[in-house]
């Protein structure tokens, strides 16, 4: 706040131009350390940086919005927020985009060359302000937009991490039986296989078989999941996952829940910004999420493009329900397709939340009972021939 009333004082009086630098210049205009000091600094420190997070652009786009709305102009907002900004390369895009303001080109000129960061609705939304000049606003809507996918991505990453432990858990609980408990157990029984029950002897041959082989078994797992993940990253192996995704029983209901969700919601934003329908259509199919419904959004463009209504294509695809359908029709003939996209759209993130709270619920005691069945077979193995024995003695 105090950096902010600061801007604020030294834009009122015009004198926020006339900053002297005690160092000398960096190539962007910033203080430029000693040769000296920055020798020390990387001696003493190691740090290893990322590009801008989805955080980083959330802070930035409110942080802009404020100050905008403030009264400061947008090269001095865009100063402060790169003082202010910890990251060297988030710092560094932001003193670029000033300089290019201060060239001449337009706000979401700028922002176009850094599209890879800020993303293509972000670009057109800045766009769309320029023209009907409520920068300030947009930037707000903006920032509303990236929160709510941010809270919607925590959500179903939320959802995963609790079944992702107990599966990490079980199948260690398993490796480790199977590696050392068994076989120091086993031992008692050598020599005596042929009495042993079944389960015990598949145990015994898987253990001995990873004991015997594991310089072998976790090249081969780990070869086989880089070979998975380059398979779903072309774009045939990309297309299989997608439909499988939109297959499996309990994850086709939240993935098709979120990619509705994601939709519908971007294209709320887009038409209440006053972004042209083509632009629209086309950025919602680029952040869609799934391959299947990109080429839904790309059909649904083309048929825009000559002329036809948005559901018409819509309704040649399964993608879509039948009742988004109808509702986006009332609303394209009404002409209040805007806040028909955004009350679907708000209607489906409450479902999202409902399908991910039902799918955790499920999936918990999924997984507890296979990690039970898989200790239990296990435990039993060891167990039965220890009965059998004892009859043996006994009789």
């Amino acid at each position: 706040m105090a950096l902010l009333e600061q801007t604020v004082a030294d834009s009122q009086s015009h004198t926020s131009d006339e900053v002297t630098l005690s160092q000398t210049p960096g190539p962007i205009g910033y203080p430029q350390a000693s040769a000296q000091q920055t020798t020390l600094r990387k001696i003493t420190s190691f740090s290893v940086e990322f590009g801008p997070s989805r955080k980083d652009i959330l802070n930035f786009t409110n942080q802009l919005s404020v100050m905008i709305k403030a009264g400061i102009s947008l090269p001095d907002a865009l100063e402060s927020i790169a003082e202010q900004t910890e990251k060297k390369k988030f710092k560094a895009i932001v003193a670029d985009l000033k300089e290019r303001i201060e060239s001449g080109q337009s706000f979401s000129q700028a922002l176009g060359e850094h599209s890879d960061v800020f993303g293509s609705l972000y670009v057109n939304m800045v766009a769309a302000a320029e023209i009907s000049g409520s920068m300030s606003s947009m930037l707000l809507r903006l920032a509303e937009y990236l929160d709510q996918e941010a809270q919607t991505r925590s959500q179903v990453i939320g959802a995963m991490i609790y079944p992702m432990i107990i599966a990490v858990m079980a199948v260690g609980t398993t490796l480790f039986m199977l590696m050392f408990v068994l076989p120091r157990f086993l031992t008692v029984f050598a020599g005596k296989e042929h009495l042993l029950p079944a389960p015990t002897k598949i145990i015994m041959a898987i253990s001995n078989f990873m004991r015997g082989y594991w310089f072998v078994l976790l090249p081969a797992v780990c070869g086989a999941f880089c070979a998975f993940w380059y398979f779903i990253n072309t774009e045939a192996g990309r297309v299989w996952w997608d439909k499988v995704k939109l297959k499996i029983p309990l994850l086709k209901t939240l993935c098709r829940c979120l990619y509705i969700t994601r939709s519908l919601h971007t294209m709320g934003v887009l038409t209440a910004a006053g972004v042209p329908i083509l632009d629209t259509i086309s950025i919602t199919a680029q952040i869609s999420g799934n391959i299947l419904y990109e080429r839904m959004w790309r059909a649904v463009h083309d048929a825009v493009r000559q002329g036809r209504k948005i559901t018409e294509s819509l309704d040649g695809f399964s993608l879509m329900p039948k009742s988004v359908v109808r509702m986006i029709r009332a609303g394209e003939d009404s002409g209040t397709l805007s806040d028909v996209l955004k009350d679907v759209a708000e209607f489906y993130s409450r479902e999202l939340k409902a399908v991910i709270k039902m799918v955790t619920s499920m999936i918990e005691p999924i997984m507890i009972v296979v990690m039970g069945a898989l200790v239990g077979f296990i435990a039993s193995s060891i167990i039965l021939p220890i009965f059998k024995m004892s009859k043996v003695v006994t009789s």
